[in-house]
Order: structure tokens, then sequence, then C-alpha cells
């Protein structure tokens, strides 16, 4: 059927629409839609986590069987979800920005110690802005790295710049902090802390 055009030929629409044979939308219209309402679905499960604002400002809680099954039974956010808790408090640390491609801070035990203690990722790693903004990653190419890197020889270094040797028991730790100890550093014995694989290189 076609639409008329005057003096124009009538076997053809005047504004074509792409269909397929089935008359169905195109498939990346299908998949931009798809994408759309899986966007959509995913930020409204997100925000009817196990606690509901009553509009009071305070949360209601829920029974277990009411509570959305995620990832994890921990929970993403240490802490108060409204605190971005000081270093050291004992608040819990806001790592979201982090933890939203780095999903093994929830379980990593050395990421949650120290985010429960208020700790955060910023307080090692610097801020990293352009770190968290870079997506190249999500395309096979290379990431930019976070602001502070450490490599194996200054991770000790870096844990005493807040666990000072002198607190430490000397027993235990003399070894692996007068550096006989087979490349031990802190994190040997205190939990590794770095993803299982890295798929990119730094740019």
């Amino acid at each position: 059927m076609g639409v008329r055009v005057s003096g124009g030929d009538t076997s053809r629409p005047a504004h074509p629409v792409h269909v397929s044979r089935r008359g169905e939308l195109p498939r990346r219209r299908q998949v931009l839609v798809a994408a759309v309402w899986g966007l959509l679905l995913g930020v409204a499960v997100g925000c009817a986590g196990p606690g509901r604002n009553n509009g009071t400002g305070s949360a209601e809680t829920t029974s277990e069987e009411e509570a959305p099954l995620l990832l994890s039974d921990e929970p993403l956010l240490l802490g108060d979800a409204g605190s971005l808790g000081d270093a050291g408090t004992g608040e819990g640390a806001d790592n979201s920005r982090c933890a939203v491609c780095h999903l093994n801070l929830v379980i990593e035990e050395l990421a949650r110690t120290h985010a429960e203690a208020g700790i955060g990722c910023a307080e090692c790693h610097g801020a990293s802005d352009a770190h968290i903004a870079d997506e190249s990653w999500a395309s096979g190419g290379n990431g930019t790295p976070p602001d502070v890197m450490y490599r194996p020889a200054e991770i000790n270094p870096g844990c005493l710049k807040c666990h000072p040797a002198g607190q430490l028991d000397a027993d235990v730790h003399r070894e692996v902090l007068e550096g006989g100890s087979d490349g031990d550093t802190c994190t040997s014995c205190h939990g590794e802390h770095r993803l299982p694989v890295r798929k990119c290189h730094w740019k």
C-alpha cells in the first residue's frame, strides 16, 4: 500500500519504514529497547533494596523474604549508605564509585576490613577520577590506571604508612619487615588485594 503523493508514484511509501520481513523492529532497535528496559529494571531493583525510605528519613527494614537477592548477602556499601565515612572513624567507607566495576570489594577481606573502619579505596589509591571515567576496558582497550598503584616492593611501605612497625607483633612480622621472607608482603598473609585476572594493560 502506498501513500499518494501528488503526481507521484503510489507503489512505494513516501517515507520508507525499515522493518524486517515479519514486520518486526530491526535487530539494532530491538537490542536498544532491551538495553533501556534492562537499565531501568536494574535501577528499580537497586533502589528497592532491603530498606525502604518511609519519607521520614529513616529506612524501614523488610523481612529477608521480601528483600531482593543480589550477587551476595553482603552489603555493597559498608556502613550507612548515606554516610561517606571519614577515614579511620569507623563509620564505614563509601566505595560505591569503585564497586561498580570491582565487585570483589564486597567479598575481599582486606577491602572489607578497611571499609568497615572508614578507610575507603581513595585513601590508598587516590581519587582516581580518570580511571573511574575511562570505560575503554569494556571494548577491549587499555584502561587508565588508578592514581596510585603498588608494585610488590611498594606494598609493605604503603601499609606501614598507617600500620607502623612498632605496633606490629615483632615475632610474627620481623622476617617480612626485614625483607627476608622470599618476597612475602603484608598481603601474602592479610588477604590478596587484586583482581584474579587483569584483562587490560594500563595506558
